[in-house]
């Protein structure tokens, strides 16, 4: 492996844990102390950034740092989202957009972004705890929206994702995780990356809404989630 994949491959490591010297309240070191710490140049930092950024791993802001996760809109406006929106009225808004970025995926996605979506998958099955399967999943369906390559559905994607990854809904997901549900929700992760990678528009889109509505299941009152 390169000297670049085995950066890649440590700092996916210590994102997926959580717990590193690199890392630390959210985000990584500065470059400038990555390049010290790794002993290698800053083009091979960035370039390694960059791929982490474009699995939905990280995102980097100009003079505020590299943060882990996917970027979120403003604060106040989340916030404020965040209290006044059900979760009906996220699953709603999800049916509407998800499966036509799934469709749109399905002609645009390369097969590096179809590789990372698997990866993410993997990863999910891997997951022992809610925290840990919703930071996969969370990163399945923004790669699948980053692959669009159209950035005001993205960020779109961006603000809806950042009321359904908030605390309040957060933690109610996190309540009604179990292994057997989640694996029936990577099962239908699957079967959307199928789709996409045999270049099936509709049956993508067809899928991705199937699965939406699985998973607003889990907040469900008969589910015994949140009203």
């Amino acid at each position: 492996m390169s000297e670049k994949g085995s950066i890649i491959e440590e700092m996916r490591a210590i994102i997926e844990s959580g717990e590193g010297a690199i890392l630390s309240a959210g985000r990584l070191m500065p470059e400038r102390a990555l390049v010290e710490f790794y002993g290698v140049g800053r083009r091979t930092i960035r370039e390694a950034l960059k791929v982490l950024e474009d699995e939905g791993l990280l995102y980097r802001r100009q003079g505020m740092g590299t943060f882990i996760g996917a970027p979120a809109p403003r604060a106040a406006r989340m916030s404020a989202l965040t209290s006044n929106t059900s979760p009906q009225e996220i699953n709603e808004v999800r049916l509407e957009i998800e499966p036509v970025l799934a469709r749109l995926a399905a002609m645009r996605a390369t097969p590096s972004d179809i590789e990372q979506m698997k990866r993410f998958i993997v990863r999910g099955r891997k997951a022992r705890t809610g925290a840990q399967y919703e930071r996969w999943d969370s990163a399945f369906h923004a790669k699948i929206a980053q692959t669009v390559r159209n950035e005001l559905f993205r960020g779109v994607f961006e603000l809806v994702n950042g009321v359904r990854t908030g605390q309040k809904w957060l933690s109610a997901r996190e309540q009604s995780y179990s292994q057997a549900l989640t694996a029936g929700l990577l099962d239908q992760h699957e079967k959307i990356v199928a789709a996409i990678e045999e270049r099936n528009p509709q049956a993508a889109e067809e899928r991705m809404r199937e699965h939406i509505r699985t998973a607003s299941q889990r907040l469900s009152p008969a589910a015994g989630g949140l009203s």
